[in-house]
């Protein structure tokens, strides 16, 4: 009896809920909703759909050899455990990295809080007016501490932007320069060492004669088109650059300088003494280390050359009722729109961090950033009293936060190691120490104290902080910044929560519907995933720390390696890329090296199909490369013969073939095989991009394809969210031959054998974001991972099958079925007069973002709902898509007034005294019923694009303009 009372249970047991299932959390169908959706798509099972969408010969003959799956509970406890691992000592290297306080009120409202994470890059402006003014905010921030005329919304690391700066002023050298094929840039070996060696490695293959040396016995060439300099050195000594800038203007040769941020609080702005590009990175705007980043870095310039400036700019437009809105600025001059006329593959931002960045100056104001600078500077000057008192020499003439001390380095650190204390230790006789925000006269003593004991001296304390100055006169700032109301008025904790809530209640995030934009795979990124991030553990640690002290680190780190070589199929995996273009960047040098490392360094053309993303292109000339467009064939996919044909033509100097898989119009095409091992033929390897991977894990891999070498977007596959247009990370994972060439760190040792110079500032690129990844593999295991990717098919399919009749779609695979995406063709409509756009803006109506628009068919749109979407969401998103395709069906060229060519409707409209439109205004606002349940305003009506571009301003406006508004 006992038996069958057991049985019994037990079976209960197996149909309840199994709430510790993160798989269960994260997938988004229930399974009492697969069989209707199966008998939607006409398939029997999900096998049987996997069958008809993947080509037999990829499939993998074995799951993936990960470890079982944990709960998020379970998951919790192990990461708590990891980061106790990591020993976060005080913390003084520097080197363009410094410990800063987070204000809670950012931690709690924006880095914790899904709105502001989840949401996507603001290309519908008309929901992303919130995280736009955040980023005006950033760029006028900028712009006034530089003294530059105009900033764009962020880029990746400190580095990446010096590199940006010497493209850009390689670019805009004059026609003489260029005839005379000028190609000189000189770089000041008081620059940071991670930044020259990026710098290095971008200078290679793009025809650019890097020269490093002393500025003080620069000798303005000719031969040199530029210039850059540290602002203070990276040893902490401020240098008078007016002469050197100058006389770098009398020889024609311009100007860029790698400034420290909060130093510009203090020192006379750049802008000031006429230079054209001010580079650096806003991470003690109250960033976290993170072991490296995510970090949101800076680029200002002159507005002479906006259209040569990397990244996006933010700039102000006016809605159709002529009120004041934002948008992305010149987006036409954005490189991967340029392709392979590019100078630059950087194609996003860092924007959840500029938005931190730019808040903490927002909360602080410029009265509060003086008190911060103050004190840190204060503080250098005291410590530096103090130690002289002991019998130091101090060696910097001029300083903001650096010091640099004679001492024998070996003995100073074990001393100070002994005291957890960490110095940077330039060469064996001297150390630098770095004072930063969250030192206090307590952390002085301790310093203090360690030089007491390497001198065996006694010591007297800082009890109150040095009035003097180590900041010359004539280099000390004289202009006022943040004048503007918005850096003056949220000063207490209850105005800034009230200012950040009003923004991300413009903007339409994953926590308020389905984002489903093809080849951005707009997941759930889970709260248990996030959480570790606002830990201390994690988010104090200095990415050039010995290796010792970030055990907990070091063990994440290797594990995902691991874990994105296993589910790759590859030998080997570098975490440094902070972005999906330094991905394809990376993998693009990392060849080039393999080809020289076998005598073969001619070998420099590169096949891209014609439906990649604009970014291949752009990076393949980044990397010395010449771009060969391969043709497609009416269905889309690759033509194998144009690709052999051009394969062969080409096969003395056959370097790569740029593929994605599935392809970028949403097939898995049969012939991929064939297409790499055509490449393999010729002499040639091939990379792919892994925008798409999400339709692979578990099911398939690049090494099972023939690729060679791989990037991820953790940012999409992987659950790392988009933070609004970044942070974002694109690992490289590769095969055997090409191990050796991972990319290295000239300050910790990364990287293959005979690694390439730096892709990113920091040795693991941005750490503290793929402690989601981590979390996100661990928690699904090997069967959660092959779930999500079957349910991500699974759901686009059921997309493709509802739609039917409405819209056609574009692209499918042999067998009729679309990968984890699929292209809806809007260009019939046209007959009508309705544009993609229209679309795209009555889809807010709705309450949704667009899918990816005109990409990478124009007119048309692709849309991915990805695995983490419930049925009834799906369902809500295809009704909406279907209510708009019956009232395209009521348009016509002869009356544009439309509800379409209207959209979207804002508050204001719907409430205004007249209504004079040909429609309802519940037809405008509420067209389907269950919205008025649930209904999301934009902020301003549709933006006129073009007027933004005529009237470029790119900075906060003045206060009148609000009003008239």
């Amino acid at each position: 009896m006992k038996l069958c009372i057991f049985a019994a249970r037990k079976t209960q047991l197996s149909i309840l809920m199994r709430t510790d299932s993160f798989a269960l959390r994260h997938i988004g169908p229930k399974a009492e909703n697969l069989q209707e959706m199966l008998d939607t798509i006409g398939a029997e099972s999900i096998d049987q759909l996997i069958y008809e969408t993947l080509p037999d010969d990829i499939r993998l003959d074995n799951p993936l050899n990960l470890p079982k799956a944990m709960s998020e509970n379970q998951y919790a406890e192990h990461i708590k455990k990891l980061s106790e691992k990591n020993k976060v000592y005080k913390t003084y290297i520097g080197l363009g990295y410094h410990q800063a306080i987070l204000p809670a009120v950012i931690q709690r409202n924006i880095l914790e809080n899904p709105g502001w994470y989840t949401a996507y890059t603001p290309y519908q402006a008309e929901i992303a007016q919130g995280r736009l003014e955040a980023l005006l905010n950033f760029q006028t921030m900028v712009s006034d501490l530089t003294g530059m005329e105009i900033a764009n919304a962020s880029l990746l690391d400190e580095s990446t932007a010096a590199a940006e700066a010497m493209a850009l002023l390689h670019a805009v050298r004059d026609r003489k320069q260029k005839k005379a094929d000028v190609n000189k840039f000189f770089v000041s070996q008081q620059t940071l060492p991670q930044t020259i060696s990026l710098m290095e490695t971008r200078a290679n293959f793009l025809g650019i004669d890097m020269v490093v040396g002393d500025h003080e016995e620069f000798d303005f060439s000719e031969e040199y088109f530029g210039a850059l300099v540290q602002y203070p050195g990276k040893f902490g000594q401020i240098f008078d650059y007016s002469e050197f800038v100058e006389n770098c203007h009398k020889a024609n040769i311009k100007t860029a300088f790698a400034a420290d941020i909060l130093s510009l609080v203090k020192l006379q702005a750049p802008g000031e003494l006429g230079v054209d590009v001010v580079v650096g990175t806003t991470q003690r705007f109250g960033i976290p280390l993170g072991y490296g980043g995510p970090h949101a870095a800076f680029f200002a310039t002159k507005e002479d050359y906006k259209r040569n400036l990397p990244g996006r700019i933010i700039g102000i437009t006016k809605d159709l009722d002529g009120n004041n809105a934002l948008r992305m600025a010149l987006q036409t001059r954005e490189q991967h729109i340029k392709r392979d006329k590019a100078t630059s593959n950087i194609c996003t931002a860092q924007v959840l961090l500029a938005v931190m960045a730019g808040m903490y100056a927002v909360y602080h104001g410029p009265k509060g950033l003086e008190y911060i600078a103050n004190i840190v500077h204060a503080s250098a000057v005291s410590l530096e009293e103090e130690l002289k008192k002991l019998g130091f020499e101090q060696l910097n003439s001029a300083y903001f936060d650096t010091i640099h001390v004679k001492a024998k380095a070996a003995k100073l650190k074990e001393i100070a190691e002994k005291h957890e204390i960490n110095f940077f230790y330039p060469d064996a006789d001297s150390a630098c120490i770095s004072i930063n925000e969250t030192t206090t006269t307590d952390d002085l003593n301790a310093i203090v104290a360690v030089f007491a004991e390497f001198a065996e001296k006694k010591n007297s304390e800082v009890e109150t902080l040095s009035e003097s100055t180590a900041i010359p006169a004539n280099l000390e700032r004289k202009t006022e910044f943040l004048t503007h109301e918005v850096f003056n008025l949220y000063h207490s904790e209850t105005e800034l929560m009230r200012y950040i809530k009003k923004l991300e209640r413009k903007d339409l995030s994953l926590n308020h519907s389905m984002i489903s934009l093809g080849s951005c795979t707009m997941k759930l990124n889970a709260a248990s995933e996030m959480l570790p991030l606002s830990n201390p553990q994690w988010g104090n640690l200095h990415p050039f720390v010995p290796v010792d002290q970030a055990e907990g680190y070091q063990t994440v780190l290797k594990e995902l390696e691991h874990q994105l070589t296993e589910i790759t199929g590859f030998s080997a995996t570098s975490l440094q890329p902070n972005s999906g273009a330094q991905g394809e960047y990376a993998g693009l040098m990392v060849i080039r090296a393999y080809h020289e490392a076998q005598g073969e360094g001619h070998r420099n053309v590169c096949l891209i199909p014609s439906s990649a993303h604009g970014t291949n292109p752009a990076s393949a000339v980044m990397a010395g490369m010449k771009v060969v467009v391969t043709k497609a064939s009416e269905n889309g996919n690759i033509d194998v013969d144009d690709l052999r044909e051009k394969a062969i033509k080409y096969k003395d100097n056959l370097a790569a073939l740029m593929v994605t898989y599935p392809s970028t119009h949403g097939v898995f095409e049969s012939a991929i095989r064939e297409v790499t091992n055509i490449i393999h033929e010729n002499g040639g390897q091939v990379y792919m991009d892994g925008a798409n991977m999400n339709a692979q894990v578990g099911l398939t891999n690049p090494g099972r394809i023939g690729a060679d070498v791989c990037h991820l977007n953790l940012h999409k596959t992987f659950a790392i969210p988009h933070g609004g247009g970044g942070p974002g990370v694109g690992p490289i994972c590769v095969a055997e031959q090409l191990k050796p060439f991972l990319p290295g760190n000239p300050v910790i040792k990364t990287g293959g054998d005979q690694a390439i110079g730096a892709i990113s500032s920091a040795p693991w690129g941005s750490s503290l974001v793929c402690l989601i990844s981590y979390g996100y593999i661990k928690m699904l295991g090997t069967g959660g991972l092959q779930k999500a990717t079957e349910y991500a098919i699974l759901n686009a399919n059921y997309i493709k099958e509802r739609l039917k009749g409405h819209y056609k779609t574009l692209y499918s695979g042999e067998r009729g079925r679309a990968a984890h995406e699929m292209i809806i063709d809007c260009r019939p409509f046209k007959e009508q007069g309705i544009e993609v756009t229209d679309i795209a803006k009555r889809l807010i109506d709705y309450g949704f973002h667009a899918p990816t628009v005109s990409f990478p068919v124009a007119g048309t749109m692709m849309i991915e709902p990805t695995e983490s979407e419930s049925k009834p969401e799906l369902d809500r998103f295809c009704e909406a898509l279907i209510s708009i395709r019956r009232e395209i069906d009521e348009c016509s060229t002869d009356e544009p007034n439309n509800v379409l060519k209207n959209a979207p409707h804002t508050i204001h409209m719907l409430t205004s005294d007249e209504w004079k439109l040909p429609y309802s205004r519940e037809k405008a606002a509420y067209p389907l019923s269950h919205l008025h349940d649930n209904k999301f305003w934009p902020s301003v009506r549709r933006v006129d694009e073009a007027f933004g571009d005529r009237n470029l301003m790119c900075t906060c406006p003045p206060t009148e303009e609000y009003a008239e508004a």
